[in-house]
């Protein structure tokens, strides 16, 4: 594995894989202090608390992001988090105590399978979380595919993958959970799925909302929300280079990025942006590949 989202200090990751059914759920455990955002390029999203990270929101820290299976019905997992982390009295303070803020987003691996992941499954994922995780088909990526662009018939594990990238004391590390109805495709441009470089027409159309690639990007260089949403934007522009097509009608593509360093400096944005690019490409192809291998 080529680094991980967890090289970022503080960070820690926690799965919950249902044992018999492909879907499951992940948690990204935040440190504090930090400032979270999101872009949706998508056309079909799925979401919780997003709103709340637009630039101009009074709130920029967050406690902890949850990407889950289940489409909307996965959203529940989000509960089952925040009772963890007021468990562990994190939160957001308000007069009344504390209010775990928890983004979620969601993917669509329904039908094959009851089961739709909820607060249970969520507070299961965050207990555990830790530095160590396994990338491939587990949870939220459990049910995850891609290549349906071409034709069911070449549909292929999509899966949820890692990586990160050190640029001197810059750290940026992605967490890709890979659910794309295009082909997926290395950052040198190999195929990893099988489709061409150009897409072409789809050869059967896909229903609407029934895919979706999710991204956590974070970095330790300190920086502020409008700054921060160039991590988030270049992490989308690796969605376009690795998964083709992407950001279709079918797709609910989204990035969040996450600042919760100390790093300054006058450039460190720029380097940062570029490495989230790198990183959340070097997760897709680690995503797809883990995935293969499990099968």
């Amino acid at each position: 594995m080529a680094g991980s989202i967890t090289d970022v200090a503080g960070i820690t990751v926690g799965h919950w894989t249902h044992p018999e059914e492909p879907t499951g759920c992940t948690v990204v455990v935040l440190p504090e202090p930090n400032v979270v955002t999101v872009e949706v390029r998508g056309a079909a999203p799925g979401s919780r608390e997003t709103a709340l990270l637009q630039p101009g929101m009074r709130v920029e820290q967050v406690q902890a992001v949850c990407l889950t299976g289940g489409s909307a019905f996965g959203l529940a997992t989000a509960d089952g988090v925040m009772g963890q982390l007021l468990a562990d009295d994190r939160g957001h303070v308000t007069p009344a105590g504390r209010v775990p803020l928890v983004p979620t987003a969601v993917i669509f691996d329904l039908g094959r399978g009851s089961h739709r992941p909820g607060a249970d499954d969520g507070a299961s994922a965050y207990r555990a979380a830790g530095t160590e995780f396994e990338t491939g088909l587990v949870g939220a990526g459990a049910g995850a595919t891609v290549a349906k662009w071409r034709g069911f018939e070449h549909m292929q594990p999509g899966g949820i993958g890692t990586a990160s990238v050190t640029i001197g004391e810059i750290v940026v590390g992605a967490l890709v959970v890979v659910n794309a109805v295009g082909d997926a495709f290395t950052l040198e441009g190999e195929s990893l799925t099988g489709g061409e470089a150009v897409p072409g027409p789809p050869q059967l159309f896909p229903e609407t909302g029934q895919n979706t690639t999710l991204a956590v990007v974070a970095t330790n260089v300190r920086m502020g929300r409008s700054d921060l949403t160039r991590l988030a934007v270049r992490g989308q522009d690796a969605y376009s280079v690795c998964l083709r097509p992407s950001h279709t009608r079918y797709d609910g593509d989204a990035c969040f990025a996450v600042s919760c360093g100390t790093q300054d400096g006058e450039y460190t944005v720029d380097i940062a942006s570029e490495a989230a690019f790198e990183a959340v490409g070097r997760a897709i192809e680690d995503a797809v590949r883990a995935s293969a291998a499990s099968r």
